[in-house]
């Protein structure tokens, strides 16, 4: 099936799952997850009408992006950062992206705020939790996120806009529900301190309709819309 095609299906999984949680289906926005292909699938799914991409590997993204504007300019892309942060790899990630999902440490908010360029609109910044308390995740506790989002919020060229999460993989709706509802939970709290978000990052092709039943606001799809990753390159 061509891209196109396949982003219309997960286009219309969204909507299904928007109406069993009684949700509106412009609520949540599709992340669609790029990562490993090149710039023509990119092109194609933006002529079909997607603008948010997702990308994980800092310096193929940034290939990337630069490939998609000089083929097509005239196309207005949001280029989302989704992988893990190294401090040494914050300045690229400042100043090719609009949002930046995986932010677990006052030191890379810091470096991001501080290296975002002149001129460009404030980066979204999600904050990474780990709600599964996997020793080997990414994300800060949920212990931990208050003082993290108190440090953030204050900081100028950055806007926290939300959480991320990627719980553990399980296969029961039920059980799938649990850690998203954990991190809505943790975004109120979040509101109850003075601290407005209005994003919630979860939910991937396995789960996103658990996500979507907790008020996940974007999902993150990749492979059921451009096909199997081939990690070699």
């Amino acid at each position: 099936m061509s891209i196109s095609t396949q982003l219309a299906a997960v286009r219309h999984a969204i909507d299904q799952s928007c109406q069993t949680a009684g949700r509106e289906p412009a609520s949540v926005t599709l992340l669609a997850v790029s990562k490993t292909f090149g710039a023509d699938a990119v092109i194609v799914a933006a002529d079909a009408g997607q603008v948010a991409f997702g990308e994980n590997y800092l310096q193929e993204a940034v290939n990337k992006i630069a490939e998609v504007h000089e083929l097509r300019p005239e196309l207005h892309l949001d280029w989302h950062f989704i992988g893990p942060i190294q401090s040494n790899k914050t300045r690229p990630i400042a100043e090719n992206f609009s949002w930046v999902h995986a932010v677990d440490r006052e030191k890379i908010a810091q470096r991001l705020s501080e290296q975002r360029p002149e001129g460009l609109p404030p980066l979204n910044i999600c904050l990474q939790v780990n709600v599964s308390g996997e020793a080997s995740k990414s994300g800060v506790s949920p212990e931990e996120l208050s003082v993290l989002a108190k440090a953030v919020v204050g900081l100028p060229n950055i806007q926290l806009r939300g959480l991320m999460a990627i719980p553990e993989p399980e296969a029961d709706l039920v059980k799938q529900r649990a850690p998203f509802a954990l991190l809505r939970e943790l975004q109120q709290q979040l509101a109850e301190m003075g601290i407005a978000t209005d994003t919630l990052s979860m939910g991937m092709s396995g789960d996103m309709q658990a996500a979507i039943m907790e008020g996940a606001t974007m999902v993150r799809i990749g492979s059921a819309i451009f096909g199997k990753r081939d990690y070699a390159n």
